[in-house]
Parts: structure tokens; sequence; C-alpha cells
């Protein structure tokens, strides 16, 4: 504790109190997702433990709605776990970026780490001064926990729900994938060049749903992002605030 607190003003618990409120904040509100995958996971034909063994080792709500919204449509398990992944790649930039932070790692926590970085846990970290790492490493790791606890709990008990609820699209939850995916990227399109990715992007993909398998479309229209990033490969910062 001692080494963390060096040379920073004002006592630790003061310090980290407000990251630490900030953190079990967006585990809540992401958490509450879980309930509506648990249940379209169970409603796409996975059982409950199958749904389980994808949240738990997928752990990126992204992916695991695109693989749900995959298997669901009629896709095959090749065109979900290629979108899946797809989606998961963002991941791996945020650790680039963490990296510095939470060094040094060694064995279980560096797998710790590795499977608990994602948008909330990178954005609570990076929304702390930059001349504070102690509270950007307190910051990532109690979103990062807390929203695996959150999440694969409500997971669970949306799955034993969606049991019960029979066709989701009564309850709405068929929407609720559309809604979540809605929400994860509706802050990075702030910029008129991401607002004029997105749009050719599903144009193309709209162009290709009457013609190719589901999933497909998805990853063909990726092609998009891919050239426009190629195109301009300046540096784009880490998102530090927090979007649950």
């Amino acid at each position: 504790m001692a080494r963390l607190t060096r040379g920073l003003p004002g006592r630790w618990s003061d310090r980290v109190g407000p990251v630490r409120q900030q953190a079990l904040s967006v585990s809540l509100a992401t958490g509450a997702y879980g309930l509506s995958l648990g249940a379209l996971a169970v409603a796409a034909g996975l059982d409950f433990w199958q749904t389980m063994v994808l949240s738990v080792l997928v752990f990126s709500g992204g992916s695991q709605f695109a693989f749900v919204g995959v298997i669901g449509a009629g896709g095959t398990p090749l065109a979900a776990v290629g979108t899946s992944a797809l989606l998961g790649v963002r991941n791996g930039f945020y650790g680039v970026a963490l990296a510095p932070i939470l060094r040094p790692m060694r064995g279980w926590r560096f797998a710790w780490a590795a499977q608990v970085t994602i948008d909330e846990s990178t954005a609570v970290a990076l929304a702390q001064p930059e001349t504070d790492d102690a509270r950007r490493r307190v910051g990532f790791w109690w979103a990062g926990v807390g929203v695996f606890v959150a999440w694969n709990v409500l997971v669970g008990v949306g799955a034993i729900a969606g049991a019960y609820l029979g066709e989701p699209e009564a309850w709405g939850l068929d929407a609720a994938a559309a809604a979540a995916f809605l929400g994860l990227v509706w802050p990075r399109l702030a910029a008129r060049k991401a607002q004029a990715v997105a749009a050719a992007a599903a144009v193309l993909a709209l162009a290709l749903t009457p013609v190719l398998p589901a999933g497909l479309p998805i990853l063909a229209a990726a092609i998009i992002a891919i050239a426009a990033g190629w195109r301009d490969p300046t540096e784009r910062p880490v998102p530090t605030e927090v979007q649950p």
C-alpha cells in the first residue's frame, strides 16, 4: 500500500473510494444486460450450461450478443465465431494501452487481467488522472471483476428465466441485442467520419443480407471500416468516458 501511495497527496481511502463507487455502478448497470443475453441465448437454442460457458470464457458483451444473434438467425457456427472474434479484437488494443499501468503481472494475475480487459474496465481505469496509476489500477480491477461477477450471475438468471418465457419476441427481448449494440457503438459515432463509415457498412450489410447466410453480411461490412482505417491510420485515443 505504501508503494502505491508514495508521492501522492491525500489518504488512500479518500482517493480510491469514489473510484470503487464508480466501478460498482458501472458493474451493476452493465450486468443488467446479462439478463437479456441469457434469455436470448436459450431462445437461440443454447442450453443453460452452454450459455454459461460462452459467457464465462468469451466475457465480452458485444461478442456474445453477436454469437447468439447469428446462431439465432440460423447462421453457421463458423460465421458466429468469426463475427464474435472480430468484435473482440478491440480488447487486444485496450490491453496495449493498459499494460504500462498494470505491470508487473505474472501467473494468475496476468491471466485474470487479460480476461477482464473489456470496455468498462478500460474506461474506468483511463478515466482516472494520468499521474495516479494506483487509482487507475483500482478502477481497472474493481470494474473488471465487478462486471465479471454481475454479468455472469445475471446471464445465468436470464437463461433460467428464458426457459419459462416462451417466445422472446412477446417480451421485446428480440430487440435487446440490437439495443445493446447501439449502446456500445453510440459513443464512438461522434465524429463525422465514424458516422459515414457506420452508414456505409450498414448499407452494405443490408444489401448483402438477402444473398448471403446470416452473419456473413456483418463480416463483409467490416471491410468498409478496414479500408477507412487503412487510408487514415491516425492514432485514436482509447475512450476515457464511462458509457455503461
